[in-house]
């Protein structure tokens, strides 16, 4: 329910030497764990050291922490410590725009290879793609453009990470206060972003399903965003049942 940070950096050690590492940039899916501004500085040499190439899954900037700056902390020390890199950008989630899938994808190189880049990105969109949908792009662009939209969008993000947060609050509230139940629930508070893995046994989560339809997946892994003010208190009573084998709430 954290992260492995040393099994972590000796995978990325014992990865051959120019290898492509996949890094979330924020807000981690499925697991909801990031590392420490310091991991990922430590991250970054040992990258440089392997000559490995990052490239960074962004997918949920501004709904970690509310704020797009500090979302962005591991792409932008990446590059002003002179990697070059790829990173998937989304809009689907941080403007609601799940219908279009709209996002941007960059890469980070030297100006004397971005010529070359950029023809073999041609190459790899004509046979894909072509033409895109340009309708979710174009809402994109008005607001990223327009200083009042984005100011608005940017309190919007400062909304929805917050009632997040409030959530996981609650939920740990109801466990440990109200509830007793036995075990650490500090991972929920820990954790962060829209994905939360709680801990539970496959056969716990199966429970809950069949028994409470609390739906889940068998890994433990739950969406924070389903849980409001209207429903957090049964979830948390549950969670409580599967934890300490009761038949019913």
């Amino acid at each position: 329910m954290g992260l492995d940070y040393d099994g972590f950096m000796e995978d990325v050690k014992n990865a051959p030497d120019g290898s492509v590492i996949l890094l979330h940039a924020c807000a981690h899916n499925p697991t909801g764990v990031d590392p420490t501004q310091e991991q990922w500085k430590a991250i970054a040499e040992v990258l440089k050291s392997k000559k490995h190439v990052p490239f960074f899954d962004c997918a949920y900037q501004g709904f970690a922490t509310g704020s797009l700056e500090r979302d962005r902390f591991a792409m932008e020390y990446f590059a002003n410590q002179g990697f070059e890199m790829f990173i998937a950008q989304s809009f689907a989630k941080n403007f609601g725009m799940y219908g279009e899938r709209v996002g941007c994808f960059h890469i980070v190189c030297k100006a004397e290879t971005s010529e070359k880049v950029a023809s073999q990105l041609k190459l790899v969109a004509r046979p894909m793609y072509s033409n895109p949908p340009s309708f979710g792009a174009r809402i994109v662009t008005t607001v990223l453009k327009n200083p009042d939209l984005y100011n608005e969008w940017k309190q919007n993000l400062i909304t929805m990470s917050g009632r997040i947060k409030q959530v996981r609050e609650l939920l740990y509230k109801e466990l440990t206060e109200n509830l007793k139940t036995p075990g650490d629930w500090r991972h929920i508070l820990n954790q962060i972003g829209m994905f939360t893995y709680t801990g539970l046994s496959e056969s716990q989560c199966e429970r809950l399903t069949k028994d409470f339809h609390v739906y889940l997946l068998n890994s433990g892994r739950i969406s924070m965003t389903g849980i409001n003010t209207s429903n957090v208190a049964y979830l948390a009573k549950a969670i409580n049942a599967v934890v300490t084998g009761k038949a019913k709430l």
